[in-house]
This record gives C-alpha cells, structure tokens and sequence, in this order.
C-alpha cells in the first residue's frame, strides 16, 4: 500500500495504489495551491480506503525536474510521512512518469517507432525534457533545453516524435511545421503515473536516503523580482 505524490508542475496530485494497482486519486490542475491542499487530499484517500497511516507500505514522490516550489513541498511532505512512520522512501523522475503516463493511459496510438518526448515548462524558451521510446525506455537523458529548430534535429529526421507536457507549446513554436512533430495537447501530471515505477523500485529495495534527499532540480532557483521592485 504505497502514497504516490506528484507536485512537479501546477498539478497537485496525490493518488493511493496497492500491488501496482490505484485505489484513489485525487488531484486539481491549478498553480500555487500545492501547500494547500496535499496533506487534505492524502488524508482523504487513507480514510477513503478505510486504513490508517501504519498500514501504508511507503511514500513515493516525484522528484523532479520541475517547479521549485511544487517539488520542495512534494519532497518535504514525503520525506516527513516516511519519518513519521519510518517508511522507505521511493523517488521517481518526472519525465520518466510522464513517458510511462502517456503510454498507459491510452489517450494516443503509439506507432512502435515513435518517439515520446515529455516536457515540462522551465521559463522563457527553456524546458526539462528527456526523450524515450514507444516502450518507456529512455534514449535521451533528462536535460534542460532553450528551444529552437535545431532541437531534436538528429532524431526528428527518421523518427515521428510525441511532445507531450506544459512545456510543449514552446516545442510547437519552433517545430510545429515538421510532419514528424506530433503534439499531445492537454497533458495534465498525474500521481496515478507514477505507478509502475514505484512498484519496480519497491520490490527491488530501491529507497532513498530519507535524511539526505532532495529533489531533482536540474537548475538553480533563481527568485523573480516583485514588480515595482
């Protein structure tokens, strides 16, 4: 019985699974509400399934990339549980559930040659991305990217590619006339996603050190100015 928790983007998503399997999930698409609302949402689905924290199994966060604050509150809210009920810890990149969320759920017919490109926005032109195959495997490691037509140049001339994520629109601007280029709009990040990750890095023991985490950043914070400031 495993808490699975996603807060990379303006998704704030927490969803229950047993045995691979979601029970519950609860999540809204709406930025700057993260703090608000994860601990009532985790709440909800304990007493939803009729258990109580102690018959939880572990905690799995997505770890990032993505937003700094989102991924700060995801990984605290997690790191604390697993303290709380000396739980392991399990941490999943962002993209690779992304990649494994677009394949599961069904939404587009993946021909066997296409390439899954999730994206996640990073500000101005820029975005966290990977690049995977049809089955989830990861050709392109995680990378933060300045958008322009050369992108993806080696692998978008014999590949139809799939951008999927709240960084795409950025990937259309640019390579929006290439036949190859495909785009998934609406993309929400969902803690369901999460799923298959963490039952693979449960039963082969792949916790992280609960005291010594931190999220996946990728690139430093860098704080916005107040206007008028």
């Amino acid at each position: 019985m495993i808490v699975q928790i996603e807060t990379a983007t303006a998704s704030c998503s927490v969803a229950l699974a047993k045995g691979g399997h979601v029970l519950a999930f609860k999540q809204v698409n709406e930025r700057n509400i993260h703090a608000e609302v994860i601990t009532l949402f985790i709440d909800e689905l304990i007493a939803g399934a009729g258990i109580n924290y102690d018959n939880l199994d572990a905690i799995s966060v997505s770890c990032g990339p993505g937003s700094y604050t989102g991924l700060r509150i995801g990984v605290s809210t997690a790191k604390g549980l697993c303290f709380a009920l000396d739980k392991p810890l399990i941490a999943i990149e962002t993209l690779d559930a992304m990649a494994h969320g677009i394949i599961s759920r069904g939404g587009y017919k993946l021909e066997s040659d296409t390439l899954l490109c999730p994206m996640i926005d990073a500000r101005r032109m820029e975005v966290f991305t990977a690049v995977f195959t049809a089955g989830g495997e990861k050709i392109r490691h995680t990378a933060a990217e300045i958008m322009d037509e050369n992108n993806f140049s080696d692998l978008i001339k014999s590949n139809k590619m799939l951008f999927f994520g709240d960084g795409a629109e950025k990937c259309r601007a640019v390579l929006g006339e290439n036949p190859n280029a495909i785009f998934f709009p609406g993309f929400i990040n969902s803690a369901v996603d999460l799923t298959q990750k963490t039952v693979e890095k449960f039963r082969n023991k792949e916790f992280e050190n609960v005291g010594y985490f931190e999220p996946y950043y990728l690139k430093d914070f860098i704080a916005g100015k107040k206007r008028g400031a």
